[in-house]
C-alpha cells in the first residue's frame, strides 16, 4: 500500500452507514459536507459525490480503531496521498484523510480534521473565528449528528462552486437570526464586507 489514485471511484457511505460504522467511537463526530446542509434542510435535494465527516484532530487517533482493517490516507497539502499508519499522529497542515475498504475498492469516506482549545471549536482558516463545542453540531431528528449549517456555510463560503451556492439557497430559510448574525460576522472578517453572500444573509446590525 504505497500509492492511491485521487481520481479513483467514489461509493460514498450513506450518513446512516457511516453512523452505524461509528457507535463505538468515543469522540465527537459530525457529518459535514453537503450532507450536513441536507440534514439541516431536511431534506436532499442534490447528489453527493463524496461523504465528508468532522473530527477534533486530538481525537484523530480514535476512528482508526474503529475500522482498522480499512486503508487510511493522508492528503498532504496540496493534495498527494500518502498512507496514514496506525498511531501516527497527523502534522497541522495536514487537514482531510481519505478512507476505503481495501486497495481495490472505492473511496468511502473523507475526513476533516480541524482544531479546538478547549471546549472551543477554532476555524482552521482564521483562528478569530471559533465557536463552543456545544454549538458545533445538531442532530437530525432520526439522530444524526451533523455540522451545523453556518459553519458549513463558511467553509463553502470561499469557493462557492455551482453547489455550494445552491446549498446556500437551501439553507437560508432554516437559518434563525442568531446563525445568520454569526454567519455574516465570520463572513466579515475573514472574506471582507464585500463578500457576495453578506446581503442575501441581511446585515449584522438588522
Amino acid at each position: 500500500m504505497s500509492t492511491a489514485d485521487p481520481f479513483a471511484p467514489w461509493a460514498p457511505l450513506a450518513p446512516e452507514e457511516v453512523a452505524s460504522l461509528f457507535t463505538g467511537v468515543e469522540a465527537p463526530w459530525w457529518i459535514a459536507g453537503g450532507h450536513a446542509i441536507a440534514l439541516a434542510v431536511g431534506r436532499r435535494f442534490r447528489e453527493h459525490a463524496d461523504t465528508d465527516v468532522l473530527l477534533l484532530r486530538r481525537d484523530q487517533h480514535k476512528v482508526q480503531e474503529v475500522l482498522p482493517d480499512w486503508e487510511w490516507w493522508a492528503a498532504d497539502p496540496p493534495g498527494t496521498l500518502r498512507p496514514w499508519r496506525a498511531g501516527e499522529t497527523l502534522p497541522e497542515g495536514v487537514h482531510d484523510v481519505w478512507c476505503r475498504p481495501g486497495p481495490a475498492a472505492p473511496w468511502r469516506l473523507q475526513f476533516m480534521l480541524d482544531e479546538a482549545d478547549g471546549d472551543r471549536w477554532t476555524y482552521r482558516r482564521d483562528a478569530r473565528i471559533t465557536l463552543p463545542l456545544s454549538q458545533l453540531g445538531r442532530r437530525s431528528a432520526e439522530g444524526l449528528p451533523y455540522l451545523t449549517p453556518e459553519v458549513q456555510l463558511l467553509c463553502k463560503a470561499k469557493g462557492r462552486r455551482p453547489k455550494d451556492e445552491r446549498d446556500l439557497t437551501e439553507t437560508l430559510p432554516v437559518l434563525d437570526a442568531a446563525q445568520r448574525r454569526w454567519l455574516v460576522r465570520a463572513l466579515s472578517q475573514v472574506h471582507g464586507i464585500h463578500h457576495p453572500w453578506l446581503p442575501r444573509l441581511g446585515r449584522e446590525d438588522r
